[in-house]
């Protein structure tokens, strides 16, 4: 499960240990762009996983009227204060879509690890924090 950071939580602490030295309410408000270096759109929320409390996904904001769609933070990475998935628009906007504002469930985020293709970490390993170089 993961807890969401958004807008209004900016100015409140975040329960939990953040692992990792990127604050994720500084992400919030930033521009994000696929592995082309296409605009995505802007980071609305950052969802941390409850059980570390470190940073796992961003929901992005794809447009005026369009949808949040939900992006890996490992191994997306910042650049030049910009959040750079490595992943083509095409996919992350095909993303499930579960609305923002609340937990992701087990369930939620097992659909975003297979849509990315991700590995799913395993119960005694942390995924690594993000905007750490391993």
């Amino acid at each position: 499960m993961c807890t969401f950071v958004g807008i209004a939580d900016q100015l409140r602490p975040v329960g939990g240990t953040v692992q990792t030295d990127i604050d994720p309410r500084s992400l919030i408000g930033r521009k994000a762009f696929d592995r082309n270096g296409t605009k995505i759109g802007t980071v609305d929320e950052v969802y941390l996983d409850d059980a570390t409390g470190i940073p796992e996904w961003a929901a992005v904001r794809t447009g005026l009227f369009s949808r949040d769609a939900f992006v890996p933070l490992e191994p997306s990475e910042l650049v030049d204060e910009t959040l750079q998935v490595p992943y083509d628009r095409s996919l992350i906007k095909d993303a499930p879509d579960f609305g923002v504002g609340r937990h992701l469930s087990p369930e939620q985020e097992l659909q975003l690890y297979r849509h990315y293709g991700l590995d799913l970490p395993t119960p005694h390993e942390d995924p690594p924090p993000f905007g750490k170089q391993a």
